[in-house]
């Protein structure tokens, strides 16, 4: 289905405008992670669609959370976070940190073969077996629109051997190199 653009007022949101963003975002993918905490607030994780890098001198990122979620609210007071970027095997971690199951009635760090570490007692938890993780403090955080933007301060990155889990068209997919001299 093709939207039309239409363009409103600002700060006011259309439905046909949101279904046009909607179905337009639906053609970017995105890397899947894991957003986890720890500390006085308690543990949490959530799985996040939006990550990006902001700077690599200083190394820094965001992630945006969902005001919704308790997430943000525990990371503001623990202070620190971990991005963990999800492996194209851990598809099934996706879904519980997203709520789309439940964890087999326990917490969702305890669901399935799913291996967590706290490399420090400092530290969130770390997906083991992620393609990436990313350990930071917390820089900064915004609220815009339905969601919460953390900008943390990259304290440790860990890289994996595994290719990264993406998300487009509402699924989950594969990323793939082309080969040299094939076109497109």
């Amino acid at each position: 289905m093709t939207h039309q653009a239409t363009f409103a007022e600002p700060g006011l949101t259309e439905p046909s405008i949101r279904a046009a963003f909607l179905g337009a975002m639906r053609c970017a993918p995105t890397s899947v992670s894991v957003v986890t905490t720890n500390g006085p607030a308690g543990r949490f994780g959530v799985t996040v669609s939006a990550v990006a890098s902001v700077s690599a001198d200083p190394p820094m990122l965001l992630a945006c959370i969902n005001r919704r979620s308790p997430v943000g609210a525990a990371v503001a007071r623990n202070g620190k976070f971990t991005v963990n970027l999800l492996s194209e095997q851990q598809r099934d971690v996706a879904d519980c940190f997203a709520g789309r199951f439940a964890a087999s009635g326990g917490p969702a760090f305890d669901f399935g073969q799913s291996d967590w570490a706290d490399d420090a007692q400092d530290s969130a938890p770390r997906l083991q077996g992620a393609a990436a993780s990313f350990h930071c403090a917390v820089a900064q955080m915004h609220e815009a629109g339905t969601h919460i933007i953390l900008i943390g301060q990259v304290l440790a990155a860990l890289s994996g051997q595994t290719p990264p889990l993406a998300y487009l068209q509402q699924d989950y997919a594969r990323v793939l190199n082309f080969e040299p001299g094939i076109a497109a």
